[in-house]
């Protein structure tokens, strides 16, 4: 009996371990026994592939590519996995001598991998070097880069672009400032340059002027005379703007030549719509119309970026005329602070137009603060939203939630105990023109008898 238990867990053992050992050394071989009749799956005909693809996302971790991207960046390009390694290694160490930042870098190779080629860059290498151009910013190189290998620009017309628009009298800061924002200029024939350069200069604009507004915004260079430029300041004069006007404020802002047909003359129409306070409209058109119209297609701009849809963000503005005095980036630091740290959609703001016109550090975060230190206390009957945070006078918010609650004054600020509370009414006319009160004399008196005397 004890001979027939010893057999069965011998057979036991021989037939397990063979699986055992293959677990063990799958991973590490691709036929972990060549002379045996063990069947190999379909992985380990892959095993190198694999091998090759660790290898490759590792070397890729090293610099500084993200975790979390990896995956689907090696999925989507398998091609990569044809490069040799070390090639790839020596690609990279060249961008970084580009002095390319690390973000710019990760996101040149998300959007073309391509770059990575080592002959590719070594041939864009030797350009750069032997262009002798100053002014060559770091930040430039990836769309550079990425358009040439898209499109397949030598080196040869890229340095032709750079002594074209050098001779049109652009700075290094200048042209390293187009080839970034709008590297397509490598492609545009020098009379197309010319043309825009020249409509400008016509209109009144100074040659160091329109440095300045290629500068600002390269991107219009892509614009046209005939189909964009011409029928844009054409809108201008209709809408009663002088070329006088205009041109001061292209000097001043020359984002203004970004902007589409008819985007002016909506703002406009919000402008003169407007119901507020005497003193919120002048400080809207203080400096003119012109420059208020721009004022407002700026945050219309940020409102959609964040969002909302243009409907929407003009709707906020004419409910809170507010929002156009602050500045685009107060603007975003609330819309920031409302997603990331209130938890909120962004939407909220057209129901609550008035969260973008009040103070973020005197009344925002104060009284988030309140409520967030209430909510974990347990100390709120029912939830506060939004509307509850913002629309409630200073004075009806510290009683409702921090009169009742004196830990919470410190961090309210505003009606707490050792905060002065400044009267903000001036003095009434009527005490200050209060005549001085002398006191009576015996002879007054005496009078004052006598001439009601003389009445009666």
């Amino acid at each position: 009996m004890a001979i027939r238990v010893l057999t069965r867990s011998t057979l036991r053992l021989l037939t397990s371990t063979p699986t055992i050992r293959f677990q063990k050394i799958r991973s590490f071989s691709p036929n972990p026994y060549p002379n045996s009749q063990i069947p190999i799956s379909p992985e380990f005909s892959q095993q190198p592939h694999y091998r090759k693809l660790i290898s490759l996302a590792n070397l890729l971790r090293r610099y500084g590519f993200p975790q979390s991207q990896l995956h689907n960046f090696l999925k989507k390009n398998r091609f990569l996995l044809e490069f040799n390694l070390l090639e790839i290694e020596k690609s990279l160490g060249i961008l970084l001598n580009f002095k390319i930042s690390q973000k710019s870098l990760v996101s040149m190779i998300c959007n073309c991998p391509g770059v990575l080629e080592l002959e590719f860059l070594r041939k864009w290498e030797t350009g750069f070097s032997e262009l002798g151009f100053s002014s060559v910013l770091p930040s430039m190189v990836p769309s550079v880069l990425e358009l040439s290998r898209r499109l397949q620009i030598d080196p040869d017309e890229f340095s032709r672009s750079v002594t074209v628009l050098k001779g049109l009298g652009f700075s290094d800061g200048t042209v390293g400032r187009v080839l970034e924002e709008f590297p397509r200029v490598i492609m545009m024939n020098e009379s197309e340059i010319r043309r825009r350069i020249g409509f400008l200069v016509g209109i009144g604009i100074p040659k160091n002027g329109v440095g300045r507004v290629y500068y600002s915004v390269p991107g219009i260079l892509a614009y046209g005379v005939e189909d964009r430029l011409k029928p844009l300041f054409d809108e201008f004069g209709r809408l009663g703007f002088s070329m006088d006007v205009v041109k001061r404020n292209i000097v001043r802002e020359p984002r203004i030549l970004g902007m589409e047909l008819g985007e002016l003359a909506r703002c406009l129409e919000l402008l003169s719509t407007l119901k507020c306070r005497v003193p919120i409209k002048d400080k809207i058109f203080s400096e003119g119309a012109f420059r208020a119209g721009f004022e407002v297609k700026l945050r219309v701009d940020c409102l959609c970026r964040r969002g909302l849809i243009r409907r929407e963000a003009f709707k906020v503005l004419w409910k809170e005329p507010r929002s156009i005095i602050y500045e685009v980036g107060d603007i975003e630091k609330k819309i920031e602070f409302l997603v990331q740290r209130m938890k909120l959609n962004v939407g909220c703001l057209v129901e609550v137009p008035e969260y973008l016109g009040v103070s973020f550090e005197k009344q925002i975060v104060p009284r988030y603060s309140v409520i967030e230190y209430l909510r974990s206390k347990g100390g709120l009957g029912c939830e506060v939203g939004l509307r509850g945070l913002i629309k409630p006078s200073r004075l009806r918010f510290y009683n409702l939630y921090v009169k009742p609650y004196p830990e919470c004054e410190k961090m309210f600020g505003r009606f707490s105990g050792d905060v002065d509370v400044k009267n903000q009414h001036p003095v009434g006319l009527w005490k200050l023109f209060k005549p001085q009160r002398y006191p009576d004399s015996k002879e007054d008196v005496e009078n004052m008898k006598s001439f009601m005397e003389s009445l009666v």
